[in-house]
């Protein structure tokens, strides 16, 4: 269970239409799997497509992922009429993104008015189980009144 109470009452709703507004998310195949206030993990399976050189998943797409999630984990606790939007972040790639599945999993560290720090954790699924291949922490902003502006970017 969420340890954070959500501003807006309808926030599952206002999460799940951004996302489906985000082209970048339907462009690379990614579906929120799990949603809290305070937490959103986004699913990505594996493409050859998206990857770099050596055949593992970009890092730009790892980091795509996780900073969806952690926008999305944000955004869940603003209120109505509100808007996210990401304001910096650092990433430590720990691993290469080798598996079949790729998790982004975001989690609010400290919810504010105005200023929000979330974490966010990037696992490979494959047929040896789970492994991390990301950390993310970021900062997350609340835009008053921005409600028809994406999330997670």
């Amino acid at each position: 269970m969420s340890e954070f109470k959500p501003r807006d009452p309808d926030w599952d709703k206002k999460v799940r239409d951004s996302f489906a507004r985000q082209t970048v998310m339907t462009t690379i195949g990614a579906r929120i799997s799990a949603l809290q206030p305070g937490y959103c993990e986004i699913e990505l399976p594996f493409r050859r497509d998206l990857c770099q050189q050596h055949g593992f998943l970009h890092a730009g797409i790892t980091t795509t992922i996780a900073d969806s999630a952690a926008g999305y984990a944000a955004f869940s606790l603003m209120p109505p009429g509100a808007s996210v939007l990401t304001v910096e972040f650092k990433v430590n790639l720990m691993a290469p993104a080798a598996g079949e599945i790729f998790v982004g999993r975001g989690k609010v560290i400290k919810p504010g008015r105005t200023l929000l720090a979330v974490e966010a954790e990037v696992i490979a699924r494959g047929p040896d189980g789970e492994k991390s291949v990301a950390q993310m922490l970021a900062t997350m902003m609340c835009l008053a009144d921005r409600a028809d502006a994406p999330a997670g970017g």
